[in-house]
């Protein structure tokens, strides 16, 4: 499984991660460094992945990479409590502002959705550099996107990787996508620094047809290793591209809940190793 999943996890160490990025730099592309693991409840393990991350975004500027972080709550504390998860975000926060860092804050399941958008109401007036995911399969997002946008925030938008109720989200493929597009067009008309997180090739090129019409400052990303063959082209018409770069021990669950999300990632993951090959 690791063979599979090496095409888009960089690997166990730090020094896997900074590989790829630097990788992902030399060829005109940012980089996005994710320490995989969630639902951390022991301090000890919390106190580990925030040393990573500070040592990450100290890396960026010696190894000559145009970096940022991205860090789950339940990663650093909020399953433990939201005081917990706040003072450790501090820190995280503290070592980004030193080191001129960009801080994206993931979003996971839907019952974390709440404490999420307040852990960055709370943090984005501090330190401007910071942004949040949302998630186009979930039928709230829309409003929560209007409410976030009314403040200027910065927004990652991904079409979501967790099993949810029907009720709560949409379910068809078709209906994700639909979303997606909707929820986009938002953000060319009225956000101004957002990340379009896709690999369809369809929405690639709305969103290249959007940025025509509305000039904004914006970046694809994708997953390191996935969707190599469009990169180039794309940072040849001048659009910024960033790499996701997950890295850890905890890649299995990861990568099974990638593969699980839609069933064509399994085609799209195949092939794109493929391509890899060619290249």
């Amino acid at each position: 499984m690791f063979k599979i999943a090496k095409q888009w996890i960089a690997g166990n160490t730090i020094d896997d991660a900074l590989t790829s990025s630097k990788d992902a730099y030399q060829k005109g592309r940012h980089a996005i460094v994710n320490k995989l693991g969630e639902y951390h409840t022991s301090k000890k393990q919390i106190a580990t992945t925030i040393s990573e991350y500070q040592k990450i975004a100290n890396s960026f500027r010696k190894w000559k990479i145009r970096g940022a972080i991205s860090v789950k709550p339940t990663q650093i504390g909020l399953s433990i409590s939201q005081k917990e998860c706040y003072q450790n975000l501090e820190k995280i926060i503290a070592y980004a502002r030193e080191a001129h860092v960009f801080v994206w804050l993931d979003m996971e399941s839907s019952e974390h959705t709440d404490e999420t958008i307040e852990i960055y109401n709370r943090f984005f007036p501090k330190y401007e550099r910071f942004g949040i995911a949302f998630q186009a399969n979930l039928k709230r997002t829309e409003n929560d996107l209007n409410d976030l946008l009314e403040i200027g925030a910065k927004i990652r938008l991904v079409k979501g990787a967790y099993r949810e109720k029907s009720s709560i989200s949409f379910k068809l493929k078709e209906d994700v996508d639909k979303n997606f597009v909707k929820l986009m067009s938002m953000l060319f008309r009225k956000g101004n620094e957002f990340g379009i997180a896709t690999h369809d090739l369809r929405i690639i090129k709305k969103t290249q047809n959007l940025s025509k019409k509305y000039p904004r400052k914006f970046e694809f990303q994708m997953l390191k290793g996935i969707r190599e063959e469009i990169k180039p082209d794309l940072t040849k018409k001048k659009f910024v591209v960033s790499d996701y770069i997950p890295y850890g021990v905890n890649w299995l669950p990861y990568s099974i809940r990638r593969i699980k999300e839609r069933k064509r990632n399994i085609l799209l993951l195949g092939s794109s190793l493929i391509q890899s090959h060619r290249v």
